[in-house]
This record gives C-alpha cells, sequence and structure tokens, in this order.
C-alpha cells in the first residue's frame, strides 16, 4: 500500500508522518518533491542550498521513487504547493489518499513564525484543493486529530483497510531517519514531542486577514468532506 499525504505546511504532516513511520510495516518518505520545486521555481527557502544538495532535483526521477512499490508500505508525505506547472502526477495514481487540513488562521500564524513573507501559494489551500479534484481521497481536519488521535486513525485504517497498530500514537523524541534535511529548521517542535499534542486554543487573529480570506473558501470546502469520528 502507498499513501500519499497532502497538505500545505504547518498541518501536522510531520507528526502524521512520525505515526505511520513509528510502525514496523511502513517506511516514510519526507517531501521527496522539495529539491524539484526549489529548481523549478527558483524560491529561496530557508536551507535552499542544502536542500538541493540532499535530493533529486529531476522530477521525473522523483516521480519514478515514489510510483515505485514498496517491500513493506509506504507513507509518502508531499507538500501541495510543490506540485507546481509542469510537475507528473501519475506516479500518484492507484494510491491512497490522505488530505491533512488546519484553519488557515493557525496556519498563517504557524508558518508567519518563520519566515516573513507568505502568499497564498506557499499556504497551498488552492492547490490542495485541486489535488483534492482530481484524487479523491480521505480529509482529516487535524483538529479532530488532536482531539483524540486514536479514534481517527483508528477510523482512518478502517478506511483503507489498513490494520491498526498502536504505535502509531507515539515515537521516540528527537525526529526520524526520514527527515528532509530541513528539518533543523521546521521540526522543532515535534522532534521534542514524543505523541500527538493536545487540543489547540482559541483560533489566533492572523495579521494578514487577506490570506485568511483567500484560503477559507477552499479549506471550508475540504473540512465539509472530512471524516468524522463515531460519538
Amino acid at each position: 500500500m502507498r499513501i500519499i499525504a497532502w497538505s500545505g505546511p504547518r498541518n501536522l504532516s510531520t507528526a502524521m508522518m512520525y505515526a505511520f513511520g513509528n510502525r514496523p510495516d511502513f517506511e516514510v518518505m519526507d517531501e521527496p518533491f522539495y529539491a524539484a520545486y526549489l529548481a523549478a521555481t527558483g524560491l529561496d527557502h530557508p536551507m535552499r542550498d542544502a536542500i538541493l544538495a540532499s535530493q533529486p532535483s529531476d522530477p521525473a526521477t522523483v516521480a519514478a521513487t515514489c510510483a515505485a512499490e514498496p517491500k513493506i508500505h509506504s507513507y509518502q508525505k508531499h507538500m501541495a504547493h510543490h506540485m507546481v506547472a509542469g510537475m507528473p502526477l501519475s506516479w500518484a495514481e492507484s494510491a491512497v489518499h490522505l488530505h491533512l487540513i488546519r484553519h488557515p488562521a493557525r496556519v498563517i500564524a504557524s508558518y508567519g513564525a518563520k519566515r516573513d513573507t507568505i502568499t497564498e501559494a506557499d499556504i497551498a489551500f488552492a492547490a490542495q484543493a485541486t489535488l483534492y479534484d482530481r484524487f479523491g481521497g480521505i480529509v482529516i481536519d487535524t483538529a479532530d486529530l488532536r482531539d483524540n488521535p486514536r479514534e481517527m486513525l483508528q477510523k482512518f485504517c478502517v478506511e483503507i483497510g489498513l490494520s491498526w497498530s498502536d504505535a502509531m500514537l507515539s515515537w521516540p523524541a528527537g525526529g526520524h531517519p526520514s527527515d528532509g534535511v530541513w528539518a533543523s529548521h521546521w521540526y522543532g517542535a515535534v522532534h521534542r514531542s514524543t505523541g500527538f499534542a493536545g487540543p489547540e486554543g482559541p483560533l489566533p487573529r492572523p495579521d494578514r486577514p487577506d490570506l485568511l480570506r483567500a484560503a477559507l473558501p477552499f479549506y471550508d470546502a475540504l473540512r465539509d468532506r472530512r471524516l468524522i469520528a463515531a460519538r
């Protein structure tokens, strides 16, 4: 089984990768198209040179790796905004698709703490909606996941026909061997964690209301399709 997990940044995507990476029957991949995305766009991201040196930047090479059937199950963490025009997508056919979403006010606040300049393309709500329209899949709101990780993860496993493992509920502190080289910049909080954090507090007031207005319709549309755990 290949699970293709789509999200924008700051969507619990690394924690979810760690949950699957802690299972003995899964291998995980961390944003394999990041270098290809930077090479294609020329964008100046934190640790750009190190990222380009750490991964193949040819999209066809990356796609072939992502399309390969794993010896065991595979969980692939992908950023929706990495799939810019010209990136292949046929490699993602015939896979299980997971879409992680988080309220854009929280994404904007969290991402803004790491970068001075933010665009709608950076937070990727429109890009993720486009990928959902193409592939469909299962949507999980990270608020639901943080409220009850066991229930939501068990429900997801049932939906995709995967056996349950308690190993998904915790992981060792300090990161995972499959972390991308950019982990030292982005993954500090999750490296200190050993499991999913609890519920978040009130929504922050974003200092970019224009971004919030642009992202909310895409978030709301995906949230209407989210997986809801039994109560």
